[in-house]
């Protein structure tokens, strides 16, 4: 079964995401900020994180810089409320990058590709 590390300092999206990621199959952990989300990247291993942006403390792009030095091959898709950010160069270094909703086709099906399935 496919790991994902939820990222996201709303707790409804917290809630929101590991309820359709686990409906999809995949074993859902969550953090609640940058520090948290590190410390459980080392211990979880996901396969795949995603990252919001916008977080008190560490910001998604610094948490995305972070995990990218510990593995090079962990798939990230960072999600904000905010589209300008897709013209930082920073978050480039994701594998996608989705603007938040509560509709969350997007993100399932964007998952789904990433990870080649469940």
């Amino acid at each position: 079964m496919k790991r994902i590390l939820v990222v996201d300092d709303e707790e409804n999206i917290l809630a929101l995401y590991r309820d359709e990621l686990v409906e999809e199959g995949y074993e859902v952990e969550l953090a609640g900020d940058g520090l948290e989300a590190l410390r459980k990247f080392d211990v979880f291993r996901p396969d795949l994180v995603t990252l919001d942006v916008k977080m008190p403390g560490l910001d998604g792009l610094e948490v995305l810089r972070r995990m990218r030095e510990k593995s090079a091959s962990v798939r990230v898709v960072l999600l904000t409320a905010f589209g300008e950010f897709k013209q930082d160069f920073t978050t480039w270094a994701s594998d996608a990058y989705i603007v938040k909703s509560h509709d969350t086709k997007e993100l399932k099906t964007t998952v789904r590709r990433l990870l080649g399935g469940k």
